[in-house]
């Protein structure tokens, strides 16, 4: 038979556990009033051996808050999002909020019920990707009464915060490092966009710079699901057969750069001579390929620590702080498949 009890432990049972009164078990495990140390030490020893846990919807319903934030991202497969995690944990670690993480698969009608199931739980913040939602979501956001820190993006109006690049930017960046290194016939690869947003930021903000150097994309290519390596492989492959006069290709992820790295390794291709690759992300998982591929950090640690941060200086001032806007640079690592004899 288990050992486990029939119903959930209550002050009571540490008061029984450790000879004080509910109102000391109370005032330790709340951190409030005056109770000497032996005491106090006595009421945790007695509670972390029963197992005992507080039962913070209680407390919500006096403060209206409990010490959680929500994190809403659209992916763990993504290797982007756990790198922001990291930053959220990093910058929360001795405070006592903790982030309770929800994934919407970039679907925004899953965001509305994750969102709405979050904030029925009152959090002390919430932590979204993206600034596009729907209607119904930014309503959400807009009333929930909480911090509300949008982050990624920073082409667009917050609800409230946000914290990110602007990927339009990035993607005009990697454009002018292109054209000054004298490439001119260009294939594009990604993922499809209509609802990865900062994806088709950055294509726009990339054709649009070609644009004024008088260069169109020549080839584009788009995928969803499966493995990036291999799709990455596959298009590039693809793309090549039929355009061989391609003198660069871009990628909107350095997963699927990556494949068409390896691929054109295999070919023999000179590279960056014959053709030049970059991709996004600037995925430290990738550093032991044989060739490093031209990439843009999107400064992802520093996006999770810089939006825990507001949430942890708006609570601190009971939620009446000033919204921030706060937009990181990113920087272009050539690696070794952007020539830069031209610079």
């Amino acid at each position: 038979m288990s050992d486990r009890p029939a119903r959930p432990l209550t002050l009571r049972d540490v008061s029984a556990a450790s000879g004080v009164s509910e109102m000391t078990v109370s005032r330790v495990l709340r951190n409030r009033g005056d109770v000497s140390e032996a005491t106090r030490q006595k009421v945790l020893d007695a509670a972390k051996e029963l197992g005992y846990v507080p039962n913070k919807i209680a407390g919500a319903l006096a403060s209206q808050r409990v010490n959680l934030v929500a994190v809403i991202i659209p992916s763990f497969s993504n290797m982007v999002f756990p790198e922001v995690l990291s930053g959220i944990n990093a910058a929360f670690e001795n405070s006592p909020l903790q982030p309770v993480v929800g994934i919407t698969d970039y679907q925004p009608g899953k965001e509305e019920e994750v969102l709405y199931e979050m904030l029925s739980w009152r959090p002390s913040g919430v932590i979204i990707a993206g600034l596009e939602h729907s209607d119904a979501a930014r309503a959400m956001l807009a009333a929930a009464g909480t911090p509300v820190v949008e982050i990624m993006d920073t082409d667009g109006r917050p609800v409230d915060s946000m914290v990110g690049i602007s990927h339009r930017r990035a993607g005009e960046e990697m454009a002018k490092a292109i054209i000054k290194e004298g490439y001119e016939h260009i294939g594009f690869m990604g993922t499809k966009m209509p609802l990865d947003h900062r994806a088709r930021k950055r294509f726009e903000g990339f054709t649009e710079a070609l644009a004024k150097a008088g260069i169109e994309i020549e080839e584009r290519d788009f995928y969803s699901g499966g493995s990036a390596l291999a799709k990455g492989r596959e298009m590039t492959q693809h793309m090549l057969e039929r355009n061989p006069d391609l003198d660069f290709l871009y990628y909107s992820n350095d997963l699927i750069g990556a494949g068409g790295l390896l691929y054109l390794i295999e070919q023999g291709v000179d590279i960056p001579g014959e053709v030049g690759l970059a991709g996004f992300n600037g995925v430290e998982l990738l550093q032991g390929l044989p060739r490093q591929l031209a990439t843009m950090d999107a400064c992802r640690s520093e996006i999770g620590a810089a939006a825990a941060q507001i949430i942890l200086d708006r609570n601190a001032d009971n939620a009446t702080g000033e919204n921030k806007s706060v937009v990181l640079t990113p920087t272009i690592s050539f690696g070794d498949t952007l020539r830069r004899h031209r610079r």
